[in-house]
């Protein structure tokens, strides 16, 4: 595993760009002590730290403002839970109307190493990115820990995120430890995104629609004690038809609302002559099925060519979309 950069490059890194501000994100519920070891791992790079209680019932923003002296924390409380996504909106909107350059989040539950921190803000203030998130599959070496179950979960899940946001560089789409340009976050509709577990899929989803540059950072997975909420048996049911949607939204604005491309006419083309020729060799089948006699050559042709060109046709606009990808930073231009 790679050193993590020493508390001066960090420092050295934020000065350098402008005095850039740093803040740092934390929700949390039912996180316990693991909270303070996490606010106390944070280097001195970030300049604020939102920590928000999602209506925990183990109180934890009273424990954190009566136990922990670091003046950058600002506990922010939810009345109601709101989810995890929820938490990180609220602490997305306190982060971008205090001007921050950089908001980061981290989970409160200790998986996540805060002295990493340096790693996800660089590509964003360097402008090589709007926005960055960790990569648990980089490094085969680095998921002997992970369950056999959560493993095959997360392959699922990248790939029905690929579809269905259009990065399709991008891996370990549930992982949690993000970093994101404070112009982007002053121009997303944040009450949009999802506010459950589905909240990092979306993000990259509405990301896309800004045109924003996504980059993923490695790093290593670690399991303890900690209990996920996310169920992969459950939700990878409920994920694929909110995957459905935003593909089609994503489809509608970038091939047919905003531009028209090659991919738009192959789109237009290939997917109603697909199901033509599905619906037509069905049809035909069960007619020949229920006389009892053996579909005819020309039958079957007539079946089969529309699927084939049309076929081609979406793997045509799949492989242009898959060319698609934001190169230029998007915070330049929207800020």
């Amino acid at each position: 595993m790679t050193a993590p950069a020493p508390a001066t490059d960090a420092l050295a890194l934020v000065t350098a760009h402008d005095a850039a501000i740093v803040a740092v994100v934390i929700p949390c519920y039912r996180v316990g002590d693991a909270v303070f070891r996490v606010i106390k791992g944070i280097g001195p790079e970030v300049h604020r730290i939102y920590v928000i209680d999602d209506c925990c019932p183990e109180k934890t923003g009273d424990r954190v403002e009566k136990d922990c002296d670091d003046p950058r924390v600002v506990v922010v409380r939810h009345p109601v839970n709101k989810g995890v996504g929820g938490a990180v909106i609220t602490g997305y909107t306190h982060a971008a109307s205090d001007g921050a350059t950089v908001v980061v989040k981290l989970d409160g539950d200790g998986q996540m190493d805060p002295t990493l921190i340096p790693r996800f803000i660089r590509p964003i203030l360097e402008g090589r990115a709007d926005y960055t998130k960790g990569n648990r599959f980089y490094r085969l070496s680095s998921l002997r820990g992970m369950p056999p179950i959560r493993l095959f979960g997360n392959a699922v899940l990248s790939f029905l995120t690929k579809f269905s946001s259009g990065y399709w560089q991008v891996f370990d789409p549930t992982n949690g430890y993000t970093a994101i340009h404070g112009a982007l976050l002053r121009h997303m509709p944040l009450d949009k995104v999802a506010q459950d577990y589905f909240f990092e899929s979306d993000m990259l989803f509405r990301l896309n629609t800004l045109r924003a540059v996504v980059r993923d950072i490695p790093m290593d997975a670690v399991y303890a004690d900690e209990v996920s909420g996310l169920k992969i048996g459950k939700v990878i049911p409920r994920f694929l038809a909110r995957h459905t949607v935003n593909l089609a939204k994503r489809i509608f604005y970038n091939y047919f609302l905003r531009d028209f491309q090659v991919a738009s006419l192959a789109l237009m083309l290939g997917l109603p002559l697909t199901l033509t020729g599905m619906l037509f060799g069905i049809s035909a089948w069960h007619e020949s099925a229920a006389q009892g006699v053996a579909t005819p050559a020309g039958t079957v042709m007539l079946a089969a060519l529309p699927i084939l060109i049309g076929s081609q046709l979406l793997m045509l606009a799949m492989a242009y979309d898959m060319q698609n990808q934001p190169t230029l930073p998007a915070h330049k231009d929207i800020e």
